[in-house]
């Protein structure tokens, strides 16, 4: 199997009786959903990024868009590749003229990269098995905006 395109459904807060956590929730097509736990800044700026909102002042992933455009380079995709004990690898895949760079990342950081850039985001099929809930089996899901 080859790997598979997904996208962000939306970045939420994911309730329980343990407390919250932001979760950005990938759509692997059919009925597979795919929660990743992220850090609530990088849930923020996922979220800035699919409601194409700008800050006054460029943050991390911003800075790191301008940076690739100005040195000539085309991001062709995020792949996430690997699951292993509940964390998420991804690798964001750089090209610039004909050479290609693999750099390895955090998936959030690499999302909200991707979404700027608008970059195809690509999941191994293995994670997505290993990875993929139905929708109703995820825990309480509340969208990041009306949570904050």
């Amino acid at each position: 199997m080859s790997v598979q395109s997904c996208h962000v459904q939306g970045v939420f807060m994911s309730v329980s009786e343990m407390g919250a956590a932001p979760t950005v929730v990938l759509d692997a097509g059919g009925d597979s959903t795919i929660p990743i736990y992220v850090g609530l800044w990088e849930a923020i700026s996922i979220s800035n990024a699919l409601n194409m909102e700008m800050l006054p002042r460029p943050i991390t992933h911003d800075l790191i868009i301008d940076i690739i455009g100005s040195f000539g380079i085309t991001l062709e995709a995020l792949h996430i590749d690997a699951l292993e004990d509940g964390v998420f690898y991804a690798k964001l895949v750089l090209k610039q003229n004909d050479k290609t760079e693999i750099l390895d990342c955090r998936p959030s950081d690499g999302i909200a990269i991707a979404l700027r850039y608008g970059a195809p985001i690509m999941i191994e099929p293995d994670v997505v098995l290993t990875a993929s809930v139905k929708r109703e089996e995820l825990p309480q899901m509340v969208d990041l905006k009306e949570y904050l």
